[in-house]
C-alpha cells in the first residue's frame, strides 16, 4: 500500500470515530501527512499503534459553568478540559474563552499542544482547555464570577504534577488571577497549578511577551539558515492580542519594518512602519480599553484602517500570522507569494488552511509551524513551573536567555527533521521531531 493509500485510510478511520470535527481533522492531516513516510519505516512504532494511539485523547472532561449577571439574571455556559496525552509530563496547555469554542478546536489545540511541547525539550504532556463563554462585553465582576464557577468544577481534574493550564484567547491575566483565587479557596494551599500568573504571586518574568517574542526568534533562525537576515524585513502581523503586540515589539526592536495589525474589525496599514508610540496606543487601547484598532487610525493620521479586511495583501518580506486559526486561506497565500513574501511564521495556532499551507509549500515560500515557532509561550509557562517548584524567581534576562535557547534547539531540531535538497521543510521537520519524542516514551511504557 502506497504511503497516499495509508494516509487516506488512517483519515478516513479518524473522521469516522470523530464525526464533523473538521478543525481536528485538519490538525491530525497536518502531522499524519509529515510524519507517515517515516513511521512506515519504524516496524516497532507500526505495530505499537502509537499513531492510532496518540490521536485518542486520554480523556475530555465535559461540564457546566452556571453563574449570575450583575442584574441577578443566571446564565450557563460549556466547558471542557481535553487531556491529550501526558508521555513526557503533566498535561500542560491553555484555557480558552471565546464563543466559537468547540470539543473539536479544543481537540485540535490539545493534539497540537503534545508536539509543541515535546519539542521544547521540557517535561509537559499536552492538553487544551475552555469554555464558550464570551468574556468580551462582561463586567469585571461578572467575569470573576464565571472563573470561580468554571474552577469550582475544574479543580478536580488539575494539579501542579497532574495538569497545568495556562491563559489563551479571552484569557489573560485578570481571568488567571481569578481562577487561581478559587482553586487556592478550594484546595487551602498554594501550588503552580496555573502558570500566567501575576509576578507578585508567582508568575514568570517574560511570559507575557513569550510567545510573541519566541516568534520572532524562530523566524531570525530560520531566516539565518537560509542566507538572510532579520534586519531591514517589511513585516505583516495580524492580530493585535499579547503575540501579535510582542512580535511586533520585538521585530521592531530587531530592526525591521512592521506595517500591520489587526483585529475582527479589520487591520490597519501603517506605511513607513509601527513606531514605538504607535505600539504603546495599541498595548494601552487592547490591554486597558479593550478598544478596535481603528482607532489607531483615527489617533494617528499616517495610518489607514481597512474595514473587515486581512492583512495579506500588503507587500512584505515576512507574515507572522497572531490572531487565531485558518485565518490565512489560499488566496491569500498567492498574495502572499506574489508578493514576495520570504517566510511566514505562525504565531496563532494552525492559522492557515491546509490549502494555504500548500500553495506556500509549491512557491517555495519558508513556513514555519505553530508548534515550532509559537512555543515560546509554553516553553517559559515551563519555566514558571519549575521556578514554583523550587520557591524561586529568575530575572528577566536569565529567563529570555532560556527562551532563546530553547527556541534555537527547536529550530535545530526542525533542520535535523526537515532538512531536504538544501533547503528546510519546517512543517516536516517539527512535526517528526516532535513526534518520535512522543512515540519513543510511549512505546517505552508499553501498552496503556
Amino acid at each position: 500500500m502506497s504511503i497516499e493509500q495509508e494516509l487516506e485510510q488512517f483519515m478516513s478511520g479518524l473522521k469516522k470515530r470523530n464525526p464533523h470535527e473538521e478543525e481536528f481533522h485538519q490538525a491530525v492531516e497536518e502531522v499524519a501527512t509529515s510524519v507517515l513516510p517515516w513511521y512506515m519505516d519504524h516496524e516497532a512504532y507500526r505495530k505499537a499503534q502509537i499513531l492510532e494511539r496518540v490521536t485518542e485523547p486520554d480523556r475530555i472532561v465535559t461540564f457546566r459553568v452556571c453563574w449570575e449577571t450583575d442584574e441577578g439574571d443566571v446564565r450557563a455556559n460549556r466547558a471542557w478540559r481535553v487531556q491529550f496525552n501526558h508521555s513526557l509530563g503533566p498535561y500542560k496547555g491553555g484555557l480558552r474563552f471565546h464563543p466559537s469554542v468547540t470539543q473539536s478546536i479544543l481537540k485540535f489545540l490539545g493534539f497540537e499542544q503534545i508536539f509543541k511541547n515535546s519539542l521544547t525539550g521540557l517535561p509537559m504532556g499536552g492538553a487544551k482547555g475552555g469554555s464558550n463563554f464570551n468574556p468580551k462585553g462582561k463586567s469585571e465582576r461578572e467575569v470573576m464570577r464565571f472563573c470561580q464557577s468554571m474552577m469550582t468544577e475544574l479543580h478536580r481534574h488539575i494539579g501542579e504534577d497532574v495538569d497545568v493550564p495556562a491563559g489563551d484567547i479571552g484569557v489573560g491575566g485578570r481571568e488567571i488571577s481569578y481562577l487561581f483565587g478559587q482553586y487556592m479557596r478550594l484546595e487551602n494551599r498554594w501550588s503552580g497549578v496555573l502558570t500566567g500568573k501575576g509576578l507578585s504571586f508567582g508568575g514568570s518574568a517574560v511570559r507575557t511577551e513569550a510567545t510573541g517574542y519566541g516568534c520572532v526568534y524562530f523566524c531570525e533562525h530560520m531566516l539565518a539558515q537560509h542566507g538572510e537576515e532579520i534586519a531591514g524585513k517589511k513585516v505583516v502581523i495580524s492580530g493585535s492580542g499579547n503575540v501579535a503586540l510582542y512580535a511586533a515589539e520585538k521585530a521592531i526592536e530587531k530592526g525591521t519594518k512592521v506595517v500591520t495589525l489587526s483585529d475582527s474589525s479589520g487591520f490597519v496599514h501603517v506605511t513607513d512602519g509601527l513606531t514605538e508610540q504607535q505600539l504603546h496606543f495599541v498595548k494601552e487601547l487592547k490591554e486597558n480599553r479593550r478598544g478596535r484598532i481603528s482607532e489607531l487610525a483615527d489617533e494617528f493620521g499616517s495610518v489607514k484602517f481597512y474595514p473587515k479586511a486581512r492583512p495579506w495583501g500588503v507587500d512584505c518580506d515576512v507574515a507572522l500570522p497572531c490572531a487565531t486559526q485558518n485565518e490565512m486561506d489560499a488566496s491569500d497565500a498567492i498574495e502572499l507569494a506574489r508578493s514576495g513574501c520570504l517566510a511566514v511564521c505562525e504565531g496563532a495556532n494552525m492559522p492557515l488552511t491546509a490549502d494555504a499551507a500548500k500553495v506556500l509549500a509549491d512557491h517555495k515560500v519558508l513556513h514555519a509551524p505553530g508548534k515550532a515557532s509559537n512555543a515560546g509561550g509554553v516553553a517559559v509557562s515551563g519555566l514558571e513551573q519549575s521556578q514554583n517548584a523550587m520557591r524561586i524567581s529568575w530575572s528577566r534576562e536569565e529567563v529570555d536567555e532560556r527562551l532563546r535557547s530553547i527556541i534555537a534547539n527547536i529550530h535545530a531540531r526542525c533542520v535535523e527533521y526537515g532538512h531536504q535538497q538544501g533547503r528546510v521543510n519546517y512543517v516536516d521537520g517539527a512535526n517528526i521531531a516532535g513526534f518520535k519524542k512522543v512515540a519513543d516514551a510511549m512505546l517505552a511504557y508499553g501498552v496503556v
